[in-house]
């Protein structure tokens, strides 16, 4: 049988394709123009922005996510020729990211996170024991930081955070949606998360902008911390930024599939079951969970 696809006529003739090619420049440039600003084409990379994280991570946990040959006396030098190729590449995605909003310098954003990375290591370290210490099924740190979704899933929150607050809120939000699409896992950027943080499983986890979480706080999969309502303005603009997701306190565990909306606290040491759905503050040391569905028979 002759292919139906081979000679000049499976081209543009074949599917009338300079039509096509200019209604869809017209809807492009004229009639849906859908450009920040009408003028914004040099867009973030979220190829590079990959391949960025991945020498962060390689950066801060050499052994595991970069080299595993690494000596105590190559360790440095790979660190350091690591940070120099990554945060160069890392200034190039701020410049075009920080045209969608920002009012700090790329250059200074950059040299600020870099700063900071040895503090997120910490925060990583405290996430990392305190998995270790919450899961009878872990057997060692490597597994954590090699086998854990969750584990995956916070060390990209705590990069996108701190760029966040340094004044790069769109890189970081792609940064979280890189870590949702790896893991399941949709952690907000601007979520404030303490020390000790365990997501144990954690395909559905999803943590809203405003949330705040307080230390030593595990939740399991499929928990939401979302908002109940959202505020619009007299003209039915959504109004952004305002606080509508929960405050966890310290010491809380949250089991499975529960769904905690509004700003509500959850206070500390307090336990919510699975399958809840919790939309009123409780008390310190509380424990929440659904009522027995208890089913009558006829005898």
């Amino acid at each position: 049988m002759a292919n139906d696809f081979t000679g000049a006529d499976s081209g543009a003739t074949r599917w009338d394709l300079d039509q096509v090619v200019h209604q869809l420049r017209v809807s492009r440039e004229a009639t849906h123009n859908i450009r920040h600003q009408r003028r914004v084409r040099e867009l973030p990379s979220r190829a590079e922005l990959q391949q960025i994280l991945e020498g962060l991570a390689a950066a801060l946990f050499p052994t595991h996510y970069g080299r595993p040959n690494l000596t105590d006396e190559s360790i440095d030098y790979f660190v350091g020729d690591t940070l120099n190729t990554t945060l160069g590449r890392l200034h190039e995605q701020m410049r075009r990211g920080l045209q969608f909003g920002g009012e700090r310098d790329a250059y200074a954003i950059t040299r600020d996170f870099a700063a900071s990375l040895p503090a997120i290591r910490a925060l990583l370290v405290s996430d990392l024991q305190a998995a270790f210490a919450g899961d009878p099924a872990a057997t060692s740190i490597a597994e954590i930081l090699l086998c854990y979704p969750g584990m995956v899933a916070i060390l990209h929150y705590r990069l996108a955070h701190s760029l966040h607050k340094l004044g790069a809120p769109f890189i970081a939000r792609m940064v979280s949606d890189i870590a949702h699409s790896r893991t399941g896992i949709d952690i907000h950027p601007a979520a404030q998360i303490g020390a000790s943080f365990f997501i144990d499983h954690g395909t559905g986890v999803v943590i809203g902008e405003t949330t705040i979480i307080g230390e030593r706080v595990r939740l399991y999969q499929h928990v939401t911390l979302g908002a109940k309502r959202f505020p619009a303005d007299e003209t039915g603009q959504l109004i952004k930024g305002t606080p509508r997701h929960p405050i966890v306190e310290d010491d809380v565990v949250i089991y499975a599939g529960a769904t905690v909306l509004g700003r509500i606290t959850i206070g500390a040491g307090s336990t919510i079951g699975g399958n809840v759905w919790l939309t009123h503050g409780v008390a310190p040391g509380s424990n929440v969970s659904q009522v027995p569905n208890i089913e009558k028979f006829d005898k």
